[in-house]
């Protein structure tokens, strides 16, 4: 038998060479925004993570790259694939988590709601300048009393006149702090109606969550709405319903199942190279079996995570991904990738806890990953009804 056609070895950051299964213009995109988070996030994270800020000013270079919004079509947004969406997702997020959430935010929570729901007038306003990221957006739909349960919303928006009064309090809102408008979610008379509120409005306030210990690189406000007044074009007209919030949910929840696998490569790879030039009782610490098996654990968990990834994205692209299958990939890539930190958090040591490695900071970031856009618990039930027909939630 001819040997001369074996395949390559495996590589061991693409064992099973998914960037096969990518187009060159897919490769390229990929390729384009690693090389931005090398140059520009990268040489900062660790500083940016520990004094609890990410520069405003990212925004416009993102807004450059054509990263904002990119998933939609028109108004200054190029209409990318998912795939496309979801590899820059996944290069951001290997970067920082919260360098990821300003993008998701952006897109998915403030742009898309008004791309989908949004009157042609509001379209033109704000789309263009948030597709640059000279107006950046936040979601105020989680308040104090309401996470996993958002229609049970108290905050309230009545009629007075031809305006709308506003009034109650979201919490945990990325971006909330630097936003210059915030799509708020509200209970009406007529259903849940969502608005857009710029942050320069009497009445809107935001304070910055403090003394967090994950997703520092990012801004987390409480956003208070006392009084405030909006006249009739703020409110979105083409929705009356949880579905409003529930469809950009999905869309985010579509970026983290990429995102947190980029977190998950990055741990690894840290994890790895470590592994082959840290010497204990003679030898690298990689050659024995424990640390193996353990990056043999993190190596297959990515792979498996980024072929979920790729074959959800694909159906998005077909138009046949529901959000259930956007919860199975957010509930276990998630998942795994936490499980993949962990692991390499050990690897590294007491190495492992400073930030002179990317570990201990994807990890604890990964923690609230898990948390925001459905608890892990949440997907589970929302992918137990999809198999039972039965509803857990009441």
């Amino acid at each position: 038998m001819s040997t001369t056609n074996r395949p390559p070895a495996p590589d061991p950051k693409d064992f099973l060479a998914i960037d096969r299964l990518l187009s060159p213009e897919e490769r390229l995109l990929r390729d384009t925004v690693r090389r931005w988070v090398a140059d520009q996030v990268l040489p900062h994270i660790a500083e940016w993570f520990e004094d609890g800020v990410l520069p405003r000013e990212l925004a416009n270079e993102l807004g450059k790259l054509g990263l904002l919004g990119m998933h939609l079509d028109g108004y200054g947004c190029p209409g990318a694939s998912a795939v496309d969406y979801g590899l820059t997702c996944l290069e951001l997020e290997a970067g920082d988590s919260g360098l990821r959430s300003m993008v998701s935010v952006q897109g998915s929570l403030a742009m898309f709601p008004i791309r989908a729901f949004g009157s042609e007038e509001q379209k033109q306003r704000w789309l263009p300048a948030m597709a640059s990221g000279d107006i950046l957006g936040c979601f105020g739909l989680t308040e104090p009393d309401s996470g996993s349960d958002p229609a049970s919303m108290r905050t309230s928006a009545r009629r007075d006149g031809s305006d709308w009064i506003l009034n109650g309090t979201k919490t945990w809102i990325s971006n909330g702090s630097v936003a210059d408008v915030a799509i708020i979610w509200a209970r009406t008379e007529a259903g849940i109606r969502g608005f857009i509120v710029p942050t320069d409005a009497r009445g809107f306030s935001a304070h910055d969550i403090t003394r967090k210990l994950s997703l520092r690189a990012s801004h987390t406000s409480e956003l208070v709405l006392d009084g405030v007044r909006l006249p009739d074009d703020s409110v979105l007209p083409g929705v009356t319903s949880m579905r409003g919030p529930l469809s950009c949910l999905t869309e985010a929840r579509y970026g983290i199942l990429w995102g947190s696998l980029g977190a998950a490569r990055s741990c690894y790879e840290a994890a790895l190279d470590y592994a082959t030039t840290r010497q204990q009782f003679g030898k690298p610490i990689g050659a024995f079996q424990l640390t193996q098996r353990k990056l043999v654990d993190m190596m297959v968990a990515i792979n498996r995570g980024l072929l979920v990834a790729l074959h959800i994205g694909r159906m998005k692209d077909r138009g046949l991904a529901d959000p259930r299958h956007v919860s199975l990939g957010k509930f276990d890539n998630v998942r795994a990738a936490l499980d993949v930190a962990r692991e390499a958090r050990s690897v590294l040591g007491a190495n492992g806890i400073t930030l002179e490695y990317p570990v201990i900071r994807h990890m604890n970031n990964l923690e609230s990953v898990s948390t925001y856009e459905g608890t892990n618990e949440i997907h589970t039930l929302i992918l137990g009804q999809a198999l039972t027909g039965l509803a857990a939630f009441q």
